[in-house]
């Protein structure tokens, strides 16, 4: 545990370092939750109890899924990103040759990485949303704690997604293809582009089960109070239940994967 401390610690220092493309980032982040918001009053004002959700709702779920963003990662990065690119060149051979498993050291670097977003690009945005709209709050502090132990959860979920599409590299040796297919499936399944609860009945189904519900969501629900009691344990150990069964098909795969390492012919 100290080790993956360590190795989570670094990562989060590693990214605080680029100050101005964080800055850039909360910026853009703030500018499109200001304009998801509008698009959602129009939207909320034409049908008041859409999802279940009513104007409030809605905007809180913006900036909430603007918070979320970067600290799972939507669109890919983070260091499943590095060990793609140790793939192609062969440096992943070092870390096969480490004392330490590779999921638990690049997890624990994305742990760090999901940090600092989640307390830079996470709360600026927030914080500016709260400002200039009405936003709903949790009023139940266990609700916080539950969230606080929801959201590296998240995070473990999309690092096995992103993990997995990297893996592809022992094979592919590119692994640009399934990250733009994985991307293009995180935006529409993880409710970031409309809230998955204002789908069709079928798809909205097909969408609350798949994995990428966990990134905003399930944690949306529980912030908003829209899953009280057994439901927010529900709630858990659906977002639990995909982290294990991904973090599952990594160790799988990156089993299968070290019999195709070749360095230097051999």
């Amino acid at each position: 545990m100290p080790l993956h401390v360590a190795v989570a610690t670094r990562a989060f220092k590693r990214y605080s370092t680029y100050v101005g493309a964080t800055l850039a980032g909360i910026f853009t982040n703030c500018v499109f939750g200001v304009i998801l918001c509008f698009v959602y009053l129009e939207v909320w004002g034409a049908n008041p109890d859409a999802g279940g959700y009513d104007a409030s709702d809605a905007v809180t779920y913006v900036w909430l899924g603007q918070a979320m963003i970067m600290t799972v990662a939507v669109w890919g990065g983070g260091s499943p990103d590095d060990l793609a690119e140790r793939i192609r060149s062969g440096d992943v051979v070092i870390d096969l040759y480490r004392p330490v498993g590779i999921l638990g050291w690049y997890l624990s670097a994305d742990l760090g990485r999901a940090a600092y977003h989640l307390l830079t690009r996470g709360l600026a945005p927030t914080v500016v949303g709260g400002l200039l709209f009405d936003l709903r709050y949790p009023a139940d502090p266990l609700t916080w704690l539950v969230l606080l132990a929801a959201v590296p959860v998240a995070v473990t979920v999309s690092f096995g997604l992103r993990m997995l599409a990297s893996l592809t590299a022992f094979w592919l040796l590119d692994d640009v293809g399934p990250r733009m297919l994985l991307g293009f499936a995180a935006l529409f399944f993880s409710g970031l582009t409309v809230p998955l609860v204002i789908l069709p009945g079928g798809l909205r189904e097909l969408a609350m089960a798949l994995p990428w519900a966990t990134f905003l969501q399930v944690p949306a629900d529980i912030w908003l109070g829209k899953r009280t009691g057994l439901e927010v344990v529900e709630g858990l150990a659906f977002m639990g239940g995909w982290a294990v069964v991904l973090l599952a098909a990594c160790a799988w795969v990156l089993h299968r994967a070290e019999r195709r390492v070749v360095v230097q012919g051999g």
